[in-house]
Parts: C-alpha cells; sequence; structure tokens
C-alpha cells in the first residue's frame, strides 16, 4: 500500500436496516449487556444468602426460591438488555419471519419507541435515586455497607449498570432519527 493512501473507517454500518445506523450507536447498543454484566454477577452471590457486605436489618430470611429468583433476575436483565440490538438492526424494523403472526411484516417506529423511552425513563429514575443517595444527597437514603472495600467493590459492580437508561435513551433518539425523520437532501 503507499505511504500517502489514507485508510478511512465507516462512519455508518448496515445490519439489513433500511437506513445506515451510525457507528456510535451499533457500539452503544453491544456495550449495554456488557456494562449490566457486573451488576448482574455482583447479584448472584445474594442467591446463596451471602450478603457481600450489605448491612440490612429489614433483610427477609433466605428462602429456596432466592436462588431462582436471582439468577432468573440476572438472566432478565441481560435478555432485556439484548433487546437495545433491534434499534440498529432489521429485526426492529422487520419482524422476523419466525415470529408467529408478525413476522416478516414491518414494525411501525412507535411500537419500538414507546417501550424504549419508557424503559430508558425508568431505569435512569431508578438509578438515578441510587446514585444520588450514593452521594449523601438529602432525602435519598440507601443501605450500609460493614466496610469500605465492601462498599467499593457494589459501586464498581453496580455503578456501570447505571448507564442502562441513558444509554437506551440515547439509542432511541437514533432509532428515531433514522426511522421517523426524512432523509436530508431529498
Amino acid at each position: 500500500m503507499p505511504i500517502n493512501t489514507v485508510r478511512v473507517r465507516p462512519t455508518a454500518t448496515s445490519y439489513d436496516t433500511e437506513r445506515s445506523v451510525p457507528r456510535w450507536a451499533v457500539i452503544t447498543a453491544r456495550a449495554i449487556p456488557w456494562v449490566l454484566l457486573p451488576q448482574c454477577l455482583w447479584r448472584l452471590p445474594f442467591a446463596f444468602d451471602f450478603d457481600m457486605g450489605l448491612i440490612d436489618p429489614n433483610a427477609p430470611a433466605w428462602v429456596w426460591w432466592a436462588v431462582p429468583y436471582v439468577f432468573g433476575l440476572s438472566v432478565l436483565s441481560e435478555a432485556l438488555a439484548l433487546l437495545g440490538l433491534g434499534l440498529v438492526r432489521g429485526w426492529g424494523e422487520v419482524a422476523p419471519v419466525w415470529l408467529p403472526v408478525i413476522g416478516g411484516k414491518r414494525v411501525p417506529p412507535f411500537v419500538a419507541i414507546v417501550p424504549a423511552t419508557l424503559g430508558g425513563l425508568v431505569l435512569t429514575a431508578l438509578w438515578g435515586s441510587v446514585l444520588l443517595s450514593w452521594l449523601h444527597v438529602p432525602g435519598f437514603h440507601g443501605l450500609g455497607y460493614s466496610s469500605g472495600w465492601w462498599e467499593a467493590l457494589a459501586m464498581v459492580c453496580v455503578a456501570p449498570g447505571m448507564l442502562w437508561g441513558p444509554m437506551l435513551l440515547a439509542l432511541t433518539h437514533g432509532y428515531y432519527v433514522r426511522r421517523c425523520r426524512p432523509v436530508e437532501g431529498h
């Protein structure tokens, strides 16, 4: 390759979508499950009655169904995070053909936009209150930890998941722009 040749990385990609998806949106959609993973892994010891240094005087006694509940919650969280990929992939525009009744049909944009927006707002509010309690903002109270190390571990594991709501809202806006606004120059 000649020295004066410049390689340019594409700024948009297409995953069988009608219009190109911005690269930032693809990266964001792929990152969401990864930012949730530490939180999901941190939650697993609670299934076996290991409190991870958390001090909760109102914690109920351990019950057998805590195991499927906690594992199910982690799996559900990751599954919902993976739905964000629909905002950058073709299956967010046309339902996969294997789905009964709706398979192969065009997905109206607001069928994805409304739940994604509501989900992003709920997640932002939910985790925002946790963040405010960590920052000791008056009126926001969280649980304590038996040591600073346990608290630091909890923050390192849980804090990335706080980005889920804002990331989903950004993806939803990108989906809205791509699907609902006219193409510039036409």
